[in-house]
């Protein structure tokens, strides 16, 4: 098991290779469809950006309300691939991890490992779990969206493993039986 921190370093991105377990400690930006959709916008009318993406992670993810007591509630992974058609664009604006669950587009994959990114899954089912690893979170953009405004999240030892990693090596494509 890996710990990592972010913002990422090429050296620990590098360092990481398909199939490595880590725990995951500092900011993460939740994004969902509609955040992405927003960022997609402002970009092509060149709109100053609501965050510096640059050596982020994006979790997929669309908290629920936290109960009283708590930071944050449910907060499982969301289904990567709606992303697929954004993730070069953000990409390019700088960010070097995404964490969502399920297999990548083949574009997708080859744009990760053309910016030297990762892309690591979380566990499905378990957002409550995951809630735990959370020590605080805000709204920091497009608030309006509710679950699917882009929430800061000050995380300590999430769990996540890698799937694509910075050579175009995919866990996924391990697995598949012809």
């Amino acid at each position: 098991m890996k710990k990592i921190t972010t913002p990422l370093d090429a050296e620990t991105i590098e360092d990481l290779t398909t199939g490595d377990e880590v725990l995951i400690s500092g900011t993460i930006y939740t994004m969902r469809d509609a955040a992405h959709a927003r960022i997609a916008e402002m970009v092509e009318k060149k709109e100053k950006l609501p965050l510096d993406f640059k050596n982020q992670i994006i979790y997929y993810c669309g908290p629920t309300p936290a109960r009283e007591g708590n930071v944050i509630g449910s907060c499982g992974p969301t289904t990567s691939s709606r992303m697929d058609k954004f993730t070069p664009m953000l990409l390019q604006l700088g960010i070097k991890g995404m964490i969502g669950k399920g297999e990548r587009t083949t574009p997708v994959k080859d744009a990760i490992a053309k910016n030297k990114a990762v892309y690591f899954s979380a566990l499905g089912g378990l957002g409550a779990e995951y809630a735990r690893s959370v020590i605080k979170s805000e709204v920091v953009a497009f608030a309006e969206l509710g679950p699917e405004a882009i929430y800061k999240l000050e995380v300590e030892d999430f769990y996540a493993v890698v799937i694509d990693d910075t050579k175009g090596n995919d866990l996924y494509s391990m697995f598949h039986f012809s």
